[in-house]
């Protein structure tokens, strides 16, 4: 946001996003837009859009044919974070009939397909048992089933946050048996009774607290073209992306971007990108 916007009351700032916003996704704009989504008048609407033309000149201009404001020649956003990324993932949220902030800004809404993923079974009790004992600071005696014993077991956790993994939520907790911090799937608690105060310092998981970059690279067995287009879809610059990952969540944001295996045993466009600092950060590539 630029300091001539921070000039402007909040209600300014938004009415100004949403004909960034509609312009640039929408293709146009009118005086209806404002009015209709921000409840303005017809005079209203017509001074927030005058306004916006007089400090940013050639942003948007009046195309006398279609009757409505088209991007200008100098169009930038001051006051819309105009995010691919962001706006699909507000149109992948609207076609699963989920809540998005500020969902009336969006005209269009294309058809969409998504994979299907099973639901998770987490319980509404379970849940808020560990928010609450994230919020109050209170220990969690729960009875768990883990992949590593056939039969539940009883313990007592101490959760301080939440992580998703892409698929699955998990409670990041230090486990007073283990003495150590630990991930455990919520959906894998069975049972859950919040317990008295426990105060535990979060700074004192370091795996939470600390990161690691992975830098990730097109897989070298790919053609000229075949690398190009993988950049483009990583976002890479000069051949390289760089993640910024919670250590605790690196073994899941390997799997989820197919690292997690031995490169060598995929072709090249099965794989298509490579983790090139796997040695340095002592990550095996069984």
């Amino acid at each position: 946001m630029t300091d001539e916007s921070n000039k402007l009351s909040r209600w300014q700032q938004d009415r100004r996003a949403l004909i960034e916003h509609r312009v640039f996704w929408r293709g146009r704009f009118g005086l209806a837009d404002l009015m209709d989504v921000m409840g303005l008048s017809r005079a209203q609407a017509s001074k927030d859009l005058n306004s916006y033309i007089s400090d940013h000149p050639d942003h948007i201009v009046y195309d006398k044919t279609a009757k409505t404001y088209i991007l200008g020649p100098k169009f930038a956003a001051h006051y819309a974070a105009l995010d691919p990324s962001e706006y699909l993932d507000d149109l992948l949220s609207i076609s699963r009939g989920g809540s998005v902030t500020a969902a009336d800004w969006i005209v269009y809404q294309p058809e969409i397909l998504a994979t299907a993923v099973p639901g998770r079974g987490i319980s509404a009790p379970t849940l808020r048992n560990v928010l609450l004992a994230c919020e109050q600071r209170k220990a969690l005696e729960i009875s768990y089933q883990s992949m590593s014993s056939p039969d539940p077991t009883d313990r007592t956790i101490v959760p301080h946050a939440l992580a998703h993994d892409g698929f699955r939520w998990h409670a990041r907790a230090l486990c007073l048996r283990d003495q150590t911090f630990k991930d455990f799937v919520i959906g894998r608690i069975l049972k859950s009774s919040v317990k008295d105060a426990c105060d535990i310092d979060p700074q004192a998981d370091r795996d939470w607290q600390e990161t690691i970059t992975l830098k990730i690279a097109p897989h070298p067995g790919l053609s000229d073209n075949q690398r190009k287009i993988v950049e483009l879809d990583y976002a890479m610059s000069d051949g390289l992306a760089e993640l910024q990952v919670r250590k605790c969540l690196v073994f899941y944001n390997l799997k989820r971007l197919g690292l997690d295996v031995n490169s060598e045993l995929r072709r090249p466009n099965d794989q298509q990108i490579i983790l090139i600092n796997r040695e340095s950060l002592g990550i095996s590539n069984e």
